[in-house]
């Protein structure tokens, strides 16, 4: 269990305002102050900067944060591993982004569960930063991702490299010529959501040629893949999607990928769990065994 002055510590991280988080705490400003005080005296180092009315992390308050968090979180995990003791067997949570549970993910899902058939799993879906947002709560073991994010506070192992390419309808009839990526800037745009690791990916690659999902006159926003496959069917417009989702569609004709002179796009799908966590050596069976089973 963690000090309380600890769990004070994180929540001040968490608002980065000793008033706010005071009133998170139900506790009083100097009280925060006093337990943050106590811990910069404890470890002999200060742990935030004081400019004016902005309050930031100094290193040596990074490298706690990030020691408080991974324990914490391997404090979560822990007492779900004796609950679970106590009625003999095993729950694993982890989460997914859609194109990776929809896609990547089942081949070797199967193949683990039938290998574990003791072990209840949970499996989560959602985009990349919300996945991040649970790992950093403890409410997943680990995830799989295909966003962009930061490597510091993980472990990462490479999962699978995918495809990632232009694609639309089979039957569909471009505005003008298509050679190269600024020759789709004319064409309705079906996109996932802020916050998809799909969505990232385009916009970062549109950046690098000093583009933007902006320059297309059209946008159709789209949760959900299955339905972006559907309307690409439909011929309501394009999109950039990874070729392992729309693999069956082009192979039935009903879509096709769109040949770019300059779009040449490979992406990692990557596993991931907190840093320094005491289930790291666990996570890292696990990750082996997945792998293992991922179809050529």
């Amino acid at each position: 269990m963690l000090d309380f002055r600890m769990e004070t510590f994180l929540k001040v991280c968490e608002y980065m305002n000793f008033t706010h988080a005071a009133h998170d705490l139900n506790l009083t400003q100097p009280a925060v102050s006093q337990h943050i005080k106590y811990l910069e005296m404890e470890y002999d180092a200060p742990l935030f900067l004081r400019d004016k009315k902005k309050l930031t992390l100094t290193p040596a308050g990074e490298i706690l944060r990030s020691a408080l968090e991974t324990m914490r979180n391997d404090e979560n995990t822990m007492k779900i591993r004796m609950k679970e003791s106590l009625c003999g067997k095993k729950i694993l949570t982890f989460g997914v982004t859609m194109t990776i549970g929809e896609y990547a993910i089942v081949p070797s899902l199967s193949a683990f569960i039938k290998k574990h058939p003791d072990t209840d799993i949970h499996v989560r879906y959602a985009n990349t930063q919300t996945l991040l947002s649970f790992l950093y709560e403890g409410s997943i073991d680990f995830a799989i991702v295909e966003g962009y994010f930061k490597s510091d506070n993980y472990e990462t192992r490479i999962f699978k490299t995918e495809e990632y390419i232009a694609v639309a309808s089979k039957n569909h009839v471009f505005q003008k010529p298509v050679h190269c990526l600024k020759d789709l800037t004319s064409e309705r745009l079906l996109i996932r959501e802020h916050g998809s690791g799909t969505r990232a990916i385009l916009t970062k690659t549109l950046a690098l040629k000093n583009m933007s999902i902006q320059n297309f006159p059209h946008i159709v926003e789209i949760e959900n893949i299955h339905a972006i496959v559907s309307l690409l069917c439909q011929d309501c417009g394009i999109s950039f999607l990874y070729k392992s989702a729309v693999e069956q569609e082009i192979n039935d004709g009903r879509l096709r990928q769109i040949p770019l002179s300059d779009f040449m796009v490979m992406h990692d799908f990557t596993f991931l769990w907190n840093k320094d966590s005491v289930f790291s050596q666990e996570y890292e069976v696990i990750f082996n065994e997945l792998q293992s089973s991922i179809l050529p």
